[in-house]
């Protein structure tokens, strides 16, 4: 049994005691919409604003089957070498465009690049792949629209989202020029690792993965689909530059291992950073957790070198 009183400094603990009082950890024992209504109460909690310059503009995205929902972040001083699709968290039944509404902002304001949030199809409601068609459908559009070279940025079911795009548009004309995922699940071995050591961590156990897995494909076994499990993907070449940032203590940590393994063993660039004494849903607590706060700050450092072109692991 993982002791996680020796990992985890008292800061982190009262963010996850924190987070425990909004959204208890047995929450996936409610219905559907009790935990959003948990789970947008919680975000409301932590939500820290804007920073001053960045301004916010909400509109729809016409798909072939839909309609998409998204807000575009603009920085008053922009920096127009990228721009930045962020794709929410959330185990896939979870969140929107208010969820992750201060990250974006944050995100804006410290690269200077336009971030695009996208407001992908929830399961149950749709099943997959509603979610993967919407990031597809976003990532043709903002690939349509702007002129500079598109990111990839997301976190949890949304760094899952974004490597299933790496992987479906590699053959495209523009394709992403990188891609930042933030403690993603990417569908690696259950039998070792993280999703051993870590199987009952704070903030996220290998029980809710199996419960959002479930929920998402209605219970259909999919293994196999790289487009639900990108590490099942058998051809690892030309995909971009990325930068995969996990928790120590989170059952999904070696999913960032394994994925840049199979990236390098194919000729790509990739690099993985385990964060030490960190959880599941840390970006929650930048602004209250010294590692936390670290941490965000290297991910806008991943997301401004790639934006500028530039390799620097």
């Amino acid at each position: 049994m993982t002791d996680y009183k020796t990992l985890i400094d008292a800061e982190t603990w009262a963010f996850i005691e924190k987070t425990n009082s909004y959204y208890p950890p047995d929450t996936i024992d409610y219905t559907i919409e009790e935990q959003r209504a948990i789970y947008d109460r919680m975000c409301r909690e932590f939500f820290a604003g804007y920073p001053q310059g960045v301004t916010a503009e909400t509109l729809a995205v016409a798909a072939p089957t839909n309609s998409i929902s998204i807000r575009i972040y603009r920085n008053a001083v922009p920096n127009g070498a990228a721009m930045v699709l962020y794709i929410h968290g959330g185990g896939f039944i979870l969140g929107g465009l208010d969820s992750h509404d201060d990250v974006c902002a944050e995100l804006c304001a410290r690269t200077g690049f336009e971030v695009v949030s996208l407001d992908y199809r929830l399961a149950p409601e749709h099943l997959h792949p509603a979610a993967f068609d919407d990031a597809m459908d976003a990532f043709e559009w903002a690939a349509k629209t702007y002129d500079c070279p598109v990111l990839l940025c997301g976190d949890s079911a949304g760094g899952n989202l974004c490597a299933a795009v790496a992987h479906a548009t590699r053959g495209h004309a523009k394709k992403p020029a990188g891609q930042v995922l933030i403690y993603p699940g990417l569908g690696g071995d259950h039998s070792k690792g993280s999703y051993v050591t870590h199987a009952e961590a704070p903030m996220l156990t290998v029980r809710d993965l199996d419960f959002y897995r479930h929920v998402r494909t209605g219970g259909v076994d999919m293994t196999g689909d790289i487009t639900l499990y990108p590490l099942a993907d058998a051809d690892f070449t030309n995909l971009p530059p990325t930068v995969l940032i996990t928790a120590q203590c989170d059952p999904l940590s070696s999913d960032g291992e394994a994925y840049r393994d199979r990236v390098i063993a194919a000729g790509g660039r990739a690099t993985w950073f385990e964060e030490p004494g960190l959880v599941h849903g840390y970006l929650r607590a930048r602004h209250m957790v010294g590692r936390a706060r670290t941490s965000f700050t290297r991910i806008v450092e991943a997301v401004s070198a790639l934006g500028r072109g530039d390799w620097i692991w």
